[in-house]
């Protein structure tokens, strides 16, 4: 399929007319001026959607909820019996998101290994998300520029990044240029509204590629983070000094597009109830509470240990050498006392004055 192209005028036209095979998702000003919290949200006609900035929050969510329910029980009896009514949740709806970073898209990369299966560790098939995760169409908009915090170049990825996009879309002066990027995008770009892309057209985005590219400063070698990282393990000075400032507070796994763990707890009221999945983060002191009272995490700085080392080491020692970040900086620019996870993973492995720690040409 050639690619197509959607002026700022018939934008909120083709979402809407998405919107009838899709539950459309983008991201939307939560605020009323340029100050607004920026986050995910179902498209309408009339809200504020936002590009000029990266959401504050990761896209996770539209595929993985930050809670949902596995299953609705119901306690009662039967022939005298004890008895229990069990109920599955419908599947969702088929959903596209709009105007996500290539980052995003790449967080699903991390997911679908751990969720799928076809990992190294032989897990089951989580049919929740995979669920989600098959009838989601992802449209990454390329970043025309980056931030001081962002580092996708040193994982892999990159501003205008495919991998694990649907379709990419670039914003041009009067609108996006829509390239089919997998057999599933296809489904999102068969709208009338959509017209071919022309030449000069092409040719602008393939520009402004390059040029959001070459703002990246160049990315170091973390090639040795996984041995780097098990050789700090008990080095109890090392991550100290690296976790002094830390709070604790959790906000990085949050807003990270690439942390998975969940909790899992029983809500009853009376003789009805549900089984739900919820969002949990390895920097919480109560992660690692065990039944018994014992706690293996009592610190922080076991904590942060984890958090790195399970992304650039026990991670990519279990997949094939990906590294469990996308580098979308995040954890940089919500983190209240500043801490730097590329700052971390760099001291650990010995890199001094390393370029990507300066401030990006765009920043």
């Amino acid at each position: 399929m050639s690619n197509k192209f959607i002026s700022h005028e018939k934008l909120r036209d083709w979402l809407e007319d998405l919107s009838a095979r899709f539950e459309v998702w983008a991201p939307v000003n939560t605020g009323q001026d340029a100050k607004g919290v920026v986050v995910y949200r179902p498209f309408v006609r009339d809200g504020a959607l936002e590009f000029a900035r990266k959401p504050v929050e990761s896209a996770k969510h539209t595929v993985f909820p930050r809670s949902e329910t596995l299953v609705n029980f119901k306690t009662g009896a039967k022939d005298g019996k004890p008895a229990l009514e069990l109920h599955v949740p419908e599947d969702p709806p088929a959903r596209a998101v709009f105007g996500l970073p290539s980052c995003d898209a790449r967080g699903f990369q991390i997911f679908d290994p751990v969720y799928n299966g076809s990992g190294t560790q032989g897990l089951a098939r989580d049919n929740y998300y995979l669920r989600r995760r098959n009838a989601t169409v992802l449209i990454v908009k390329a970043c025309s520029k980056v931030l001081n915090t962002c580092f996708c170049n040193w994982v892999g990825g990159g501003p205008a990044c495919t991998e694990g996009a649907d379709v990419l879309a670039t914003e041009l002066p009067d609108g996006f240029i829509l390239a089919q990027v997998t057999a599933r995008g296809e489904a999102a770009l068969g709208s009338a509204l959509l017209a071919p892309a022309s030449d000069s057209q092409e040719k602008q985005a393939r520009k402004l590629h390059e040029e959001a590219g070459a703002a990246l400063c160049a990315p170091p070698d973390l090639s040795a983070s996984v041995s780097a990282l098990r050789g700090k393990f008990d080095d109890s000075a090392f991550w100290e000094a690296e976790a002094s400032k830390c709070l604790s507070c959790g906000a990085c796994t949050y807003l990270c597009p690439t942390c998975y763990c969940f909790n899992i707890t029983d809500e009853a009221r009376g003789v009805l109830g549900a089984r739900i999945r919820s969002w949990d983060a390895c920097m919480l002191p109560l992660f690692t509470m065990e039944a018994s009272g014992h706690n293996p995490r009592t610190g922080k700085i076991q904590r942060l240990r984890n958090r790195i080392g399970h992304k650039f080491s026990y991670y990519p020692s279990l997949h094939n050498g990906r590294i469990a970040c996308c580098g979308c900086g995040r954890c940089i620019k919500s983190c209240p006392s500043s801490v730097d996870i590329r700052r971390i993973v760099t001291d650990a492995i010995g890199i001094t004055g390393t370029a990507g720690l300066k401030e990006q040409k765009n920043g």
